[in-house]
């Protein structure tokens, strides 16, 4: 049992006021695994104190020496990829492999990642006859999703530090183990006390108090629209600084003369990655109607030979949700898809054959999907791919922006100057060019209702700066 008794405030684990215990459960097994303290608004005035009180020291630290302690947290997390590894992949329910790989691993690069950003950053420029000066913004909430618990807790730290800032870390009270070992490492590290502080707990309860704290400077929030409406919400009532990356319904545009085995094997792999429980996941797969026989053949193959099953199989590529409210939550939305009139070209809100205990769902294909209908729309969170066909290459991008989000979305052609022109068209914050790979320095964030602000490189550190003009 991983069963956690202290929060990390100014330097020290010390005991919460909050009394109360919230118990984490494994995914695969509807076992509890561990069990974390519910901290109360007196646990958040701690912690944001601390990190007030240590603000003006940290602010003034040299850059060689907030680099050295960013690297220092890559390399202690990088020591502890197995074993932190399998903590993730049991709380997620991603398989270990890739729990190892992704959960853990690009936590370490990204701390690794900004060290060397804020290494080559000039934060000061002459403009005319003035001095601009990019200066810390102040006390950071940093509030984070159960999906990629350790990474997002990663981007948002990493960047907070780097520029300046104390930070106060709250994350989803669903996945909080993997990060209570970051705070574990960020200690190891030995950095000044109250520069980092670990809360836990709801997001009602903890969460609210911690955006609406009078003295926490700017929220940076990843989550769900409705949450992240509600951040917004309360952080006006002081004016903060508030970053946003919320829920996502992103397009894949695969034009007529795109190679359809590698995109359509690209397609399901993306939309079905940590069993569809990605923001940024590609759900709309939007192909040529003369195509469509094609394309629902190839994604029925690909999608019936992905291994499902228990996480902790090296063999696994796709294990359960994350909990029995999500399961639920993703069948309802299959059995709206048939409802509807959606063809079913796999899946189904059953259980899997032979994974009866444990949140799985069974990885599910609509075709002749409408934009009218829901699965269209709603971001659904789980293994459920959308393909929707159309006629002209303007209708593609006009079905690709039909949607209330703007995170993310891919277009597909041989023709590369081609998809370059399509993704320019598409209302969203980044777009895979022919399976492009992500990368952890390229601005990370979405348009409309995905939320506002980036993360991730320099243009993710920017977020995490005033900007004062010395007239000379």
């Amino acid at each position: 049992m991983h069963n956690r008794n202290e929060i990390y405030v100014n330097g020290a684990w010390v005991r919460p006021h909050g009394t109360d215990r919230l118990e984490v459960i494994n995914s695969a097994t509807e076992e509890v695994i561990g069990t974390i303290p519910d901290c109360n608004p007196v646990d958040v005035d701690a912690a944001v104190a601390a990190a007030r009180a240590a603000f003006d020291s940290w602010s003034t630290t040299p850059v060689a020496d907030r680099v050295k302690c960013l690297n220092l947290i890559a390399e202690g997390l990088a020591a502890r990829g197995e074993t932190l590894g399998d903590l993730l992949s049991a709380e997620v329910g991603m398989p270990v492999l890739m729990a190892r790989q992704i959960q853990v691993g690009f936590a370490s690069a990204i701390f690794a990642a900004t060290a060397s950003v804020l290494e080559n950053y000039e934060a000061e420029q002459t403009l005319g006859k003035s001095l601009i000066v990019r200066e810390p913004v102040g006390v950071v909430a940093a509030i984070t999703p159960w999906n990629f618990p350790l990474q997002q807790s990663s981007a948002k730290v990493a960047l907070a530090l780097a520029a300046g800032c104390t930070v106060v870390l709250k994350p989803s009270e669903i996945t909080p183990l993997g990060v209570c070992v970051l705070a574990e490492v960020i200690d190891e590290v030995g950095l000044p006390p109250g520069v980092f502080n670990l809360v836990l707990g709801s997001g009602p309860g903890v969460g609210e108090a911690l955006v609406a704290h009078p003295d926490v400077d700017m929220v940076t929030f990843t989550g769900s629209t409705r949450a992240g409406k509600r951040v917004q919400q309360l952080a006006a009532e002081t004016v903060k600084r508030v970053t946003l990356e919320l829920g996502g319904k992103s397009p894949n545009v695969l034009l007529e003369d795109a190679d359809l085995p590698a995109a359509v094997t690209n397609a399901v792999h993306k939309a079905y990655f940590n069993s569809g429980q990605t923001c940024s996941a590609l759900t709309r797969l939007i192909v040529p109607r003369s195509r469509l026989a094609e394309v629902e053949e190839l994604a029925k193959q690909v999608a019936e030979s992905i291994p499902m099953g228990d996480p902790t199989s090296e063999t696994s590529v796709l294990g359960p949700l994350v909990s029995d409210l999500q399961r639920e939550r993703v069948r309802g939305y299959i059995r709206t898809g048939i409802e509807e009139g959606a063809k079913l070209i796999t899946g189904g809100p059953e259980a899997p054959e032979g994974l009866e205990r444990g949140y799985y769902v069974r990885a599910t294909i609509f075709s002749e999907v409408t934009t009218a209908m829901t699965i269209h729309k709603e971001e659904i969170f789980g293994p459920v791919l959308a393909i929707e066909p159309y006629d002209t290459e303007a209708e593609a991008i006009e079905i690709a922006n039909d949607t209330i989000y703007g995170l993310a979305g891919a277009v597909w052609s041989a023709d590369r100057a081609r998809a370059i022109a399509v993704a320019r068209k598409i209302r969203a914050g980044q777009i895979e060019v022919n399976g492009g790979d992500f990368n952890l320095i390229a601005p990370f964030g979405g348009y409309k209702q995905s939320g506002n602000g980036r993360e991730n490189g320099s243009i993710g550190l920017e977020e995490f700066f005033e900007i004062k003009s010395l007239q000379l």
